[in-house]
């Protein structure tokens, strides 16, 4: 039987998971907007502006789906978690509205010119109003990833009448989580989008299509990747020993797998189980655990997640392999941007037809790391919905199991149809491609560019050229 609180995690998870599969896309690719309309604003080259028309399609609708998932977890605090937002709103409740007083304002006040205004406004109008647009993305992400990280390593606050209030909103908002989580979140993402722009770029290239924005696509985001990866790697270690270590070492112990000490290697595979606190199988490199310690003697062991109590135990199960899942992409990613790089030093990055496979097979890398890495924070602050504060078992709301069974069921179907439509319609714009876009076949829409009499043979003939 399944328990309340175990159904009101589901429906939670189910939700998060839907919502950040649309910024770990959109904020990313927001940024990447802006960069190409500045080139072509700054050199007036048309596969500049057809770059920016294709990939503001795809942004538009994945911006809608994700604000639209936002609100719903909003709400959910209030109907599924309502102990945990009467006990922690005075904190949370002003942190999640100055996202709407932000974010959402500057969003909705430059959306419309940003994807309407193409041909109809002065550049530097569409240009404004796209930065104003990625400025609202990121603003978005801070202050979600605020109010999450009070929740990992809360400061700040005073307990009075049962509820946490602030006593401090500079400590409250700036947490040591914060420190390091947000720069890890906004380069995952930024990463992600660069990674699903890459994938969908070398597309085209495999079916020879659109060369000329192809190549510039592709170029621009394994750029952005390779520069990244490394900065990314070194800043998730400082997740792991600036937050985990001092603040939440059971999360720690679960991510490593091991249930006793004395592990000095890295555990690549397990299969927990949590019952009888053991592996019922398990694998592991000899030295590496030592060795990520920063001790190369092979000397120090990690940690077990016997040094818990049982009952303060995360679920092993679900942190070890939201790790994996958030590493072993990354690993796969990081190999694809240096392949990149190393194909562009020796002049064989448009020609690798193998190459181009490989990074379209990487669409969704980025999206499932941010998707491990989310699950791995979450699930390795379990029991805790405030870590060391309160029990989630403490802040679920007291619901019929019959009605939350209704909704979690009701919400799978409905973002499976969601998720399902999202796909198709990636898939229906990239079939259709991106030379309806070409300023040289649409001229109407491009105030200020000289172009030809002929726009189809110019753009036959720069396609040639492309090639």
């Amino acid at each position: 039987m399944v328990s309340l609180i175990d159904l009101s995690r589901w429906q939670f998870a189910l939700t998060v998971c839907f919502h950040m599969t649309f910024p770990a896309i959109t904020v990313g690719m927001s940024v990447f907007l802006c960069v190409i309309y500045a080139m072509y604003w700054r050199t007036h080259k048309p596969v500049f502006l057809q770059m920016f028309r294709f990939w503001r399609r795809i942004f538009a609708v994945g911006f809608a789906l994700g604000v639209v998932a936002g609100a719903v977890i909003t709400f959910q605090m209030g109907l599924n978690w309502g102990v945990f937002g009467a006990k922690t709103g005075p904190i949370i409740g002003p942190i999640i509205g100055m996202e709407v007083v932000t974010a959402f304002f500057v969003e909705a006040g430059f959306i419309g010119i940003m994807l309407y205004g193409d041909g109809r406004v002065r550049h530097i109008t569409m240009f404004a109003s796209t930065v104003m647009v990625a400025i609202g993305t990121i603003l978005s992400s801070t202050w979600i990833l605020a109010a999450n990280s009070w929740m990992q390593t809360p400061e700040g606050y005073a307990l009075k009448n049962g509820q946490y209030v602030p006593t401090d909103w500079a400590a409250a908002i700036f947490t040591p989580a914060f420190a390091w989580r947000f720069p890890h979140m906004l380069l995952a993402v930024l990463i992600s989008g660069s990674i699903f722009i890459a994938g969908i770029s070398a597309y085209y290239l495999v079916k020879n299509r659109a060369r000329g924005f192809a190549r510039r696509s592709l170029s621009i985001a394994l750029g952005v990747a390779a520069l990244l990866l490394p900065v990314q790697l070194l800043v998730g270690d400082g997740v792991a020993g600036y937050v985990d270590v001092p603040f939440q070492l059971s999360k720690l112990e679960a991510i490593e797998g091991n249930w006793q000490n004395g592990n000095t290697g890295w555990v690549y595979f397990a299969i927990p189980d949590q019952t009888a606190a053991r592996n019922i199988i398990q694998l592991s490199i000899p030295w590496l655990g030592s060795a990520i310690s920063k001790d190369p003697t092979g000397k120090t062991a990690t940690p077990g997640l016997d040094n818990t109590p049982k009952a303060d135990r995360p679920d092993m199960a679900a942190t070890f392999w939201g790790f994996r899942a958030m590493f072993y992409s990354s690993l796969f990613m990081f190999a694809t941007a240096f392949l990149g790089v190393v194909l562009r030093l020796r002049g064989r990055l448009w020609e690798s037809r193998r190459f181009h496979k490989f990074v379209l097979w990487t669409t969704p890398v980025g999206i499932l790391a941010i998707l491990g890495g989310w699950v791995t924070s979450e699930a390795g602050r379990q029991p805790w919905v405030v870590f060391g504060l309160l029990r989630t078992s403490d802040a679920v709301s007291n619901l019929a199991p019959g009605s939350v069974v209704f909704s979690v069921i009701g919400f799978s179907l409905l973002y499976l149809v969601l998720l399902v439509a999202y796909i198709v319609y990636i898939v229906h714009t990239v079939r259709i491609g991106p030379e309806r876009d070409d300023p040289r076949v649409s001229p109407d829409l491009t105030p200020g560019l000289a172009v030809s009499a002929e726009p189809t043979a110019q753009f036959v003939a720069a396609e040639e050229v492309s090639r």
